[in-house]
């Protein structure tokens, strides 16, 4: 069983910038891709962005790019996502997920993912 933990989240206004962190704990392996999704309210979850298990490969939401970047720490069991230029539109409860992966590959797809945190509350006033 892997554990998920998110934090990070908060409130900031518009332009700023917040870094969410992912502490996993339990089987996790390095060999675990890594996806940040969000869920705003009366909205599906969608996807922000993805990476490898190396950190080789990363993806992400057309509507981040440019703006967010992914990035973990195998040896601490940490994943990262450092959003800048905060818009309210970001507003959401931002989700870490985790499956296991040697291929290389990141996933798009909340489907895909076999294990999720509790996710962390992030607020962009206007």
């Amino acid at each position: 069983q892997v554990q998920l933990v998110e934090s990070g989240g908060g409130l900031v206004q518009a332009g700023g910038s917040l870094r969410l962190s992912c502490a996993a704990s339990g089987r996790f392996l390095s060999s675990y891709a890594l996806g940040w999704f969000r869920q705003a309210p009366g909205k599906e979850r969608e996807f922000v962005s993805a990476i490898s298990w190396s950190g080789d490969n990363t993806n992400y939401a057309d509507s981040v790019k440019g703006r967010f970047t992914i990035s973990r720490d195998n040896a601490k069991k940490m994943g990262y996502l450092q959003m800048n230029s905060l818009k309210p539109e970001d507003t959401a409860v931002y989700y870490c997920a985790a499956r296991y992966s040697d291929s290389g590959s990141h996933y798009v797809s909340r489907y895909e993912y076999d294990y999720w945190g509790q996710g962390t509350q992030v607020t962009v006033s206007s």
